[in-house]
């Protein structure tokens, strides 16, 4: 890590237990609240840098280990449904709320966290003032039938692990690769048929209500996501029923555009997209050109 605004540590009550979440508050007065959740294989831990990078940007920036991840109680990586992660989203936007309740409040799924804010954002837009899907697990690297076999086997086995992903397809920054392959908290993590079988779940109602969505959207997807597909992402942007929507695709990118080489860009680009819908009053001061001396 690098120096910067370090965040603050909290656990809060979840219906399935403790969860931990992580705050970061800039260090001059808040322009907007941002809540980040993360996807499978990662926990609020591996956004330390973003979090500091957005709150340099002036927002204030809660992310939370949804339960079964990171230091958050429950089973292991396992969700009844996608419900479960919803009501885990739902307690973290509202503790990020409380630390500027006047201010827009911004969402950020990222993969299957994607899944789980879209799937918030369906029940509870009205309490959200934008949305932000980077590397969106509405389409996997799956065939349909075989997903269907795990919806099925759920019934049967639904705490038996099945599904485990490369660290090598989330960035192409090897020294994040050689941190995730660290990292003691998804260290040999293979997804329970269960838990694949709740993301399945929610894929399908996607097919029905995208048109539901109507708030401000920005879609982001690298095009060599080799973890989840961009046609899912323009799928998404498609159809979606927001009058304001953005899709960026990032040539040559992988899975964790946060995490991967030229994560900079990207950072740059939501925070300049959360920028442009703020208010004046909350924009961040310009620097005007000086007028040039008479006569010249």
């Amino acid at each position: 890590m690098t120096d910067g605004i370090a965040p603050t540590e909290r656990w809060i009550d979840g219906s399935g237990g403790r969860l931990f979440t992580r705050h970061w508050e800039p260090a001059g007065p808040a322009r907007a609240n941002l809540v980040i959740c993360h996807g499978v294989n990662s926990h609020s831990g591996q956004y330390l840098r973003a979090g500091q990078d957005f709150a340099a940007r002036g927002y204030a920036v809660t992310a939370l280990d949804l339960r079964g991840r990171g230091q958050s109680d429950g089973e292991r990586f396992y969700a009844d449904s996608i419900a479960d992660y919803v009501d885990d989203l739902s307690r973290a936007i509202e503790l990020g709320r409380s630390h500027h309740p006047d201010l827009p409040l911004y969402l950020l799924g990222h993969s299957a966290g994607g899944v789980t804010s879209v799937s918030y954002a369906l029940d509870y837009q009205a309490r959200i003032d934008g949305l932000i899907c980077e590397s969106f697990a509405f389409r996997v690297f799956a065939p349909d039938i075989a997903l269907k076999l795990v919806e099925g086997a759920s019934h049967i086995l639904p705490h038996a692990h099945v599904l485990k992903l490369k660290n090598a397809d989330f960035s192409r920054d090897p020294a994040w690769v050689a941190a995730l392959e660290a990292d003691p908290y998804t260290q040999g993590e293979t997804q329970p048929v269960q838990t694949v079988a709740a993301l399945a779940r929610a894929g399908e109602r996607f097919e029905r209500e995208f048109p539901r969505i109507t708030v401000p959207v920005l879609i982001l997807h690298g095009t060599a996501d080799h973890a989840t597909r961009p046609d899912g992402s323009q799928q998404f942007f498609d159809e979606a029923g927001s009058a304001d929507k953005t899709l960026k695709l990032y040539d040559g990118h992988y899975h964790d555009l946060l995490n991967d080489i030229g994560r900079e860009g990207v950072i740059d680009d939501i925070a300049n997209w959360i920028d442009d819908r703020l208010p004046g009053s909350l924009l961040p001061e310009r620097m005007e050109a000086p007028m040039p001396p008479v006569g010249a």
